[in-house]
């Protein structure tokens, strides 16, 4: 026999309402907690609250990067430390990882590990489609249409030129892997250098992690209408793992830069603030 239905009874209009609330309350707290979940997934942290600091220094005021779905593109799985800031955001990708700001809208490294397979096998067709990455919310990013007419180029930080899969140079592609660049600058003097870096990499005996950034100094110009920074130097530090040994190239973003002398990575350490080998023994 089918059960006999208990008589309903009727709260009055005060528990309606606190339920009510609650209710509504629950939900909210579901909502906020799958936002999050989802924000994790997408490999991007929650900016720090911190103001930016306005000096370059080696100091404790640095915080340490996650990377915890990228770090075998860090040596010995060790991220960089660097100076704390608004809107650092971290992605990864196939073939490498990205911390990106949304202050800069750039990258502020691209991190890489490169070996004498991988080299060998980076010979994709470039897919020239350039695109926003959607990870990244609008108010941090750079738009295609911030580089249109802005007289630089949009300079690959991890290049084209390293991807060892279709998937791997469709991604390279992203304007969070670009900087604003000189265009006689990033077909010349810098392209030498990608260059010579896989050539260096088929000699090696092993992984050979490469890191590559920009540097803004107190009066770099911005482009677009998102203001996206134009760096006045680009950095490309080298470390071999085989060797122990790391140096690292330092270049104006201009179009009468040359492929000079390395400098060490102290120096480079010095330059921009960052540790970005944080526990290596270099020899």
């Amino acid at each position: 026999m089918p059960k006999k239905k208990k008589p309903h009874k009727r709260s009055s209009p005060a528990a309606s309402g606190i339920a009510s609330t609650l209710r509504r309350t629950a939900v909210w707290l579901l909502t906020a907690g799958a936002i999050s979940i989802q924000a994790t997934s997408c490999g991007f942290l929650p900016a720090p609250s911190q103001p930016s600091s306005p000096s370059i220094e080696r100091s404790g005021s640095n915080v340490a990067t996650h990377f915890s779905d990228c770090r075998q593109f860090f040596a010995a799985g060790v991220t960089p430390s660097v100076r704390k800031a608004p809107m650092q955001r971290e992605l990864c990708y196939e073939a490498f990882a990205i911390l990106h700001s949304g202050e800069s809208r750039t990258p502020v490294f691209v991190a890489e590990r490169l070996n004498r397979a991988s080299v060998e096998d980076a010979n994709e067709n470039r897919t020239n489609k350039f695109f926003a990455d959607a990870r990244l919310p609008r108010s941090e990013r750079a738009e295609l249409s911030d580089y249109k007419g802005s007289g630089y180029a949009r300079g690959h930080m991890a290049p084209a030129g390293d991807m060892p899969s279709p998937t791997a140079m469709a991604q390279s592609f992203s304007l969070a892997n670009m900087v604003p660049q000189n265009a006689k600058q990033n077909s010349g003097a810098w392209a030498k250098i990608e260059q010579d870096t896989r050539r260096y990499v088929l000699r090696a005996k092993g992984d050979v992690f490469v890191i590559t950034g920009p540097v803004f100094g107190p009066d770099s110009q911005t482009v677009g209408a998102n203001r996206v920074r134009v760096p006045t130097h680009l950095f490309k530090l080298v470390y071999d793992v085989s060797t122990g040994k790391a140096w690292a190239h330092w270049q104006p973003n201009s179009e009468d830069a040359r492929a000079g002398r390395p400098i060490s990575y102290d120096e480079l350490a010095q330059r921009i603030g960052m540790e970005l080998l944080p526990g290596v023994e270099l020899r």
